[in-house]
């Protein structure tokens, strides 16, 4: 007796392990194709908790045959978790918008899950009193969500990805399901064990061939999101990386997003670079925040001066690609392995908070702050940080979107410098591959209104630039009136407790784009 009340409460461990993980896959799916990353994890935990609510209620309607219809439960989350992934990018390829698969899928398992806890008591309720048979059944169900919880952040997502561990998931279910049939066998109405053993089968040949072809599956659903031959992805704890070639040249995404294109990445990153290191008067020290893929750095080695730079990216597998990927390499001219350059993965926010050096020179070269966790690296406590690390002639520039399609979260980010001490202007040039792009440049000793006259006056003729000149100076510094009534309406500073340039950048006209 005591033995099939274990069996029982093993088996709700391993659900519950697969269940949160179930939750953490569809909220990345769900951030993945649809953007906003505490919004949709929040829905989704959200309707999944909901429909697992919605699940314990329908289970009082099963009133026979508990063990049987557990194990038919498993082995519908088995298919279910294990697909999950191969489901929603086969819809992104012929449907695009995958948001109602996401979160159809999201009420179904949960409905499921939320079956299982409330079947196992009753299963265990003639071995156990009410008291005890509640509390450890819950027990054993939460403990398997932290195992869950450890093995999605720590080995599924940074090494199996999404297109195998959701299999793990399936499988799990799977050897709930075919454990407790074997173990309880006899506990099984014999008119059913027919049935079950034919769908044990086939839900066994349907994981052995989704393992085959999920990968082929989940990377035709992936070119579909590329209009460019997609030659590299991986899917890293942090983010998914995509490298696309077309005819004219390379191209890289994070999360889908565009990051550079070889054809016009002299555009963006002699703006980022040459400004802010000509306006310092003896740039020594650099540090570059963001910028894995080596493109800054390969500017600022060309100022003799230049001792040391430090390049502080969270992602290792980018920093990685940067030092070892042909394209990169080419691209910054393996500056991703100079002698003078010193990388670390580490959080932007966090390494700052720790750093005791000083710098004459900040580069700020993240991706946009669509989300909160990006608007930290954008906010006034960072840009603060910022400002205590430079040297007194020092300065700061970031990238800073586009002041055309998002033209409130460039503000933003504008008066969230300035708000930190900067002496702050924008910045900006027509990115033909990204289109009308911007940055925000902050210095410590030049007052505002000397800063355009300042930066209009630059040359380069010293150093080899592919584009900015003199004239591109006084360009990136001009701008003309707003374009859309909205663009000068007030913005708010951007805070850590107060998050609001997300919004903003979600909130831009990027369908125009």
């Amino acid at each position: 007796m005591k033995l099939r009340s274990n069996i029982l409460k093993l088996a709700l461990f391993a659900t519950g392990l697969s269940g949160i993980v179930a939750e953490y896959i569809l909220s990345t799916l769900a951030t993945y194709f649809l953007g906003d990353s505490v919004f949709q994890w929040t829905m989704i935990v959200s309707i999944m908790l909901f429909s697992m609510g919605l699940g314990s209620r329908i289970s009082k309607s099963i009133k026979s045959n508990l063990l049987e219809k557990f194990i038919t439960i498993e082995f519908i989350l088995s298919v279910l978790s294990a697909f999950v992934s191969v489901i929603t990018y086969s819809a992104s390829a012929y449907y695009g918008y995958v948001g109602f698969v996401i979160y159809g899928l999201s009420v179904i398992i949960g409905l499921l899950i939320g079956m299982e806890i409330p079947i196992v008591i009753r299963l265990n309720d003639e071995f156990e009193n009410l008291r005890v048979n509640v509390s450890t059944v819950m027990e054993k169900d939460y403990y398997g969500s932290l195992l869950g919880g450890v093995f999605f952040a720590f080995i599924g997502l940074p090494y199996l990805g999404l297109t195998y561990t959701p299999f793990i998931l399936g499988t799990i279910n799977f050897l709930v399901a075919i454990g407790l049939y074997i173990m309880l066998r006899n506990a099984v109405d014999s008119r059913l064990r027919t049935k079950l053993n034919l769908s044990s089968l086939g839900v066994l040949v349907l994981l052995v061939v989704g393992v085959f072809l999920a990968k082929p599956i989940i990377s035709y659903g992936e070119q579909s999101r590329y209009k460019d031959r997609v030659i590299y992805e991986e899917q890293t704890k942090y983010q998914k990386i995509t490298i696309t070639r077309s005819e004219d040249g390379y191209w890289l995404f994070i999360n889908g997003n565009q990051q550079l294109s070889s054809i016009d990445e002299v555009r963006y990153h002699e703006p980022l670079v040459h400004p802010a290191m000509r306006l310092s008067k003896n740039p020594v020290n650099i540090l570059v925040m963001g910028g894995g893929d080596g493109g800054a750095v390969r500017e600022i080695l060309k100022y003799s001066s230049v001792e040391d730079i430090t390049l502080v990216d969270l992602d290792p597998a980018m920093t990685k690609l940067g030092q070892t990927y042909p394209w990169l390499i080419s691209m910054n001219n393996n500056a991703m392995n100079d002698e003078k350059l010193s990388i670390i993965n580490q959080d932007g926010f966090t390494y700052l908070t720790d750093d005791k050096k000083f710098y004459d020179v900040i580069i700020i070269d993240l991706p946009d702050p669509k989300t909160v966790e990006l608007g930290r690296l954008y906010s006034y406590e960072f840009y603060k940080l910022c400002y205590n690390r430079l040297r007194p002639n020092g300065v700061v520039i970031t990238q800073a979107g586009s002041p055309y399609y998002a033209a409130r979260a460039f503000n933003c980010i504008y008066y969230t410098m300035a708000e930190a001490g900067f002496y702050t202007i924008p910045l900006h040039n027509q990115v033909v591959t990204l289109g009308e792009w911007g940055w925000v440049l902050g210095s410590k000793s030049i007052p505002k209104e000397q800063l355009k006259p300042a930066l209009e006056s630059l040359t380069f003729d010293d150093i080899k630039t592919e584009w900015i000149n003199n004239n591109a100076m006084i360009l990136i510094t001009s701008f003309g009136k707003k374009v859309f009534p909205g663009d000068n309406a007030k913005v708010e500073v951007n805070r850590i407790h107060n998050p609001v340039l997300y919004k903003y950048y979600l909130d831009g006209k990027w369908d125009l784009y």
